[in-house]
């Protein structure tokens, strides 16, 4: 799919709008509100479909990517809405701040995304050890798994989350 997208095309938008429109609307919708969650999805979209030469498969998730455009509009939006209230209040807050909170919310996204793409029993693992703060013995009891196995699961787990995620920003 991802490779596809890069060729362009109504469908591949169709595609990869239907793959991963959830995604991109959730992460808006958190950080701008639903009001212009929409809009902005929508503007995601439109921007990856004139911009899709310039998606590379090789450097990262196509979820990353339309996450990354996101990042940008939302950035932009929020820096009209600044200069806006600048102007009417004269109230300031600074750019890192705003960044740094559209990040982190990026970054929640993206590791959800990547939680969801685990097998079952990895994803019920790292949700009890990191969630629920059980240590791996509590994890064994509660999962009627050997201590072998959960801990193999954690590991694996966090790895191919860690390798989503350096996609993601590739």
């Amino acid at each position: 799919m991802e490779g596809r997208f890069a060729g362009g095309g109504e469908r591949a938008l169709e595609d990869a709008y239907a793959l991963h429109g959830g995604l991109v609307y959730t992460f808006c919708r958190r950080t701008v509100g639903e009001s212009l969650a929409e809009d902005i999805t929508q503007e995601v979209f439109i921007r990856a479909y004139r911009k899709h030469h310039q998606f590379k498969p090789e450097r990262g998730t196509l979820a990353g990517w339309l996450i990354g455009i996101a990042k940008n509009l939302i950035v932009d939006h929020f820096r009209a809405e600044k200069r806006h209230a600048l102007r009417r209040v004269g109230q300031e807050e600074t750019e890192a701040t705003l960044e740094s909170q559209i990040e982190q919310a990026g970054e929640k996204l993206m590791i959800a995304e990547a939680l969801r793409r685990l097998p079952e029993r990895a994803r019920c693992v790292i949700a009890l050890r990191y969630f629920d703060d059980l240590t791996h013995h509590q994890i064994a009891e509660r999962l009627n798994l050997p201590l072998g196995t959960v801990k193999s699961d954690l590991r694996r787990g966090l790895a191919q989350v860690r390798r989503q995620l350096e996609s993601a920003h590739e």
